[in-house]
């Protein structure tokens, strides 16, 4: 098959689909399928990867989604399938239906709610905001959504929790599949903790508390921050990512007093990205959001305990109690106690690591490419006996 992938982000950016997109189109290369790519990126020129990047530089976003159309309809002319990573997929799918294409959509995030929520148009959460949320902008953006849902020939939601949604807005359920994300790291971790914290610089008697994540104001790093000021002086937060909310949050550390303990290390390579969990003495995930986060499946997959808001795709992923706490989004107060907990109890950490390892099972890369596969290869079918 020849198939045309699109995503808003892709790296050196951090975020799920900066992870899976390159980790599917390379599996897919490896079974002889024919991969392109068109991704809102950074590079203007990405290399390194088996199949072409078509960049879409960081303009203006009216702009940026324009020329994303222009590049998939001028793309997929020889593509048999579109399969588009949602965010605002509107113009990806309509460009694909002009050409007479079909196109898969995975879900992993409400599109609508991320930009009502980024733009001010909301200040609820993403499960109020399905039945509460007003304005025009917001009505509009739903419709848009429902439309280009319609149009897709299958949607891919990647959790139970998204899936739920989509039905929700009248979807036709026969084209929503839900299919899990995929942990798409190294199956052998080589590296100590101890060599980690070394090549790292990290202080190797420290607790190290870890964050992964794009600096977005719905991932709850100031709550994290403030949980650590309530924490002793030998706590010390690692933030790996970048985004809008960076000045602020740094300019937060400051005026909490903890700046000396929290290092920034922007986006980092995925590569890098298991040493700082392999560093970490405690993950904590405090977003008021997520599908389902590929990096808590590879910080499960890693080893680390995990502390995650109680929210949206995360419940289906860290059993409060059996393979790690949950809390309340920015319930500062159950974040630290259940840091203390963990920190302070090896046997805890070390069980709570072993069952989130025994979960993986579900999530083998495999298994769930070779599902999207034999879907991919049914949409196909299916538009060409129309």
């Amino acid at each position: 098959m020849k198939i045309l992938i699109t995503t808003p982000i892709f790296p050196p950016d951090l975020g799920g689909p900066a992870v899976y997109v390159p980790s599917i189109g390379r599996w897919l290369v490896e079974r002889g399928h024919d991969v392109k790519v068109v991704a809102f990126c950074e590079d203007p020129n990405p290399t390194g990867y088996p199949f072409p990047v078509i960049s879409i530089p960081r303009v203006s976003l009216p702009l940026r989604y324009l020329k994303s159309f222009f590049a998939i309809f001028r793309e997929c002319k020889d593509r048999d399938l579109v399969y588009v990573q949602e965010h605002l997929a509107l113009l990806a799918i309509l460009a694909a239906k002009l050409r007479g294409k079909p196109a898969v959509v995975r879900v992993m995030v409400d599109g609508t709610w991320e930009i009502a929520h980024r733009f001010g148009w909301t200040g609820l959460n993403i499960v109020d905001f399905q039945t509460k949320g007003r304005g025009w902008k917001v009505k509009l953006s739903r419709f848009l959504q429902r439309r280009w849902w319609t149009w897709a020939s299958r949607i891919i939601p990647v959790s139970d929790f998204l899936k739920g949604i989509i039905l929700s807005h009248g979807t036709d359920p026969r084209k929503v599949v839900r299919i899990y994300n995929a942990y798409n790291g190294p199956k052998v971790i080589e590296v100590t903790k101890e060599q980690a914290r070394e090549r790292l610089g990290l202080p190797r008697d420290a607790k190290i508390l870890l964050t992964i994540c794009r600096l977005m104001i719905w991932k709850g790093v100031d709550g994290i921050l403030r949980a650590l000021a309530k924490l002793p002086e030998n706590y010390v937060l690692v933030v790996c990512g970048d985004g809008e909310e960076r000045e602020n949050w740094g300019r937060l550390a400051r005026e909490l007093g903890v700046e000396a303990r929290v290092q920034w290390a922007g986006n980092v390579p995925h590569a890098k990205v298991i040493e700082y969990i392999k560093s970490a003495d405690v993950f904590i995930l405090n977003s008021n959001y997520e599908g389902l986060s590929h990096t808590l499946l590879e910080v499960m997959y890693v080893g680390c305990p995990i502390v995650a808001s109680n929210v949206c795709g995360n419940p289906e992923l860290v059993a409060d109690g059996v393979n790690g706490f949950t809390a309340g989004f920015n319930d500062v107060d159950a974040i630290v106690r259940a840091v203390r907990e963990i920190a302070s109890n090896p046997d805890l950490a070390n069980a709570f690591s072993a069952k989130s390892r025994e979960r993986m099972v579900e999530f083998d890369k495999e298994a769930l490419f070779q599902r999207k596969l034999a879907l991919f290869a049914e949409v196909v079918e299916e538009s060409k006996s129309k």
